[in-house]
């Protein structure tokens, strides 16, 4: 066992990247607590060794960090109004930052994201940065990770374009020529619990990118490659790509919003690579990763992936 905090409180611990963590923390022997509005969604995570959840919400953070050592804050949302990006990136961090400081928790992670900053085209992105901002004048021992687009099994990016591909005849792409680094959610994981171990960590921001750059154009034909559904995939002028997010919008869980589209104005590439040297490992490319389950992307196999993330 490491020498590193023992005690480890997850805000946003239930998501697709909190998942993956836990089990990078469970395998370190690490107690897990794990922050949920609803038990019963997540139950599964407290069998897992180590692991428990506290139920409730804002009201309750100093109950979750009591005895704590550490925290990660893994909050993110990609649709919302701006009052939600502020209440999800900015409000509830500043919360959880509050909690540490009373509670004694000094340590705290926090996923922000690439691209991230003040003057950018998107609440997300400015909400981000707000964020970020937050956490390095609070006076704790911070860290930031700020991923590229995390990609993975399960998640809401690859699989999404596959579930689109399946049905579509042709698929018009809001920012087709916008270029991602993106990056495997293992990589990110291991990111995140090696800077819980590592006091030299403390006060610094890493840029998660993988090895490989595609245009958003060029992903959606790879995704069409693998699961055998190759369509015409063509670029939207940013005033018909506005109006196809807006109906969208509208549906009870968006594939694409407006301000999804506002992101897509500035490539989501790392000028600094992945932090291999410091974290002794290099990230892995998605060709090599994505084949092991879009090439098995059946109708069965995403009902069966749509019942795990429904958690049925």
């Amino acid at each position: 066992m490491s020498s590193g905090p023992q005690h480890i409180a997850l805000i946003g611990g239930t998501g697709f990247v909190g998942t993956h963590l836990i089990e990078w923390l469970v395998r370190r022997q690490r107690q897990v607590r794990v922050l949920t509005r609803r038990r019963e969604r997540c139950k599964a995570l407290a069998t897992l060794p180590g692991v428990s959840l506290h139920e409730g919400g804002a009201e309750s953070l100093d109950a979750l960090l009591a005895g704590q050592d550490a925290a990660v804050y893994l909050v993110g949302i990609l649709h919302g109004s701006r009052q939600d990006f502020e209440r999800a990136h900015v409000g509830l961090l500043q919360d959880v930052i509050a909690a540490c400081q009373r509670q004694g928790v000094r340590r705290l992670v926090l996923v922000g994201a690439l691209g991230a900053a003040v003057d950018a085209a998107s609440d997300y992105q400015q909400t981000k940065a707000k964020g970020e901002a937050a956490l390095m004048a609070s006076g704790l021992d911070w860290t930031i990770v700020r991923p590229s687009v995390i990609f993975g099994r399960g998640d809401s990016f690859l699989n999404l374009f596959a579930d689109l591909l399946a049905v579509a005849p042709c698929l018009p792409l809001a920012g087709a020529g916008t270029r991602f680094q993106p990056v495997w959610v293992e990589d990110v994981a291991h990111v995140l619990a090696d800077c819980l171990d590592r006091a030299d960590t403390h006060g610094q921001r890493y840029e998660l990118a993988g090895p490989e750059t595609f245009t958003l154009a060029e992903l959606v034909r790879y995704v069409g490659q693998l699961t055998g559904h190759p369509r015409l995939v063509f670029g939207l002028p940013e005033g018909l790509a506005m109006a196809q997010a807006a109906l969208m919008e509208r549906l009870p869980k968006p594939p694409m919003s407006r301000d999804n589209v506002r992101s897509l104005r500035h490539d989501n590439v790392s000028a600094q690579g992945f932090p291999s040297a410091t974290f002794g490992f290099a990230p892995a490319a998605l060709t090599s990763i994505a084949p092991g389950w879009l090439a098995g992307n059946t109708p069965r196999a995403r009902y069966d992936s749509f019942r795990r993330l429904a958690r049925r």
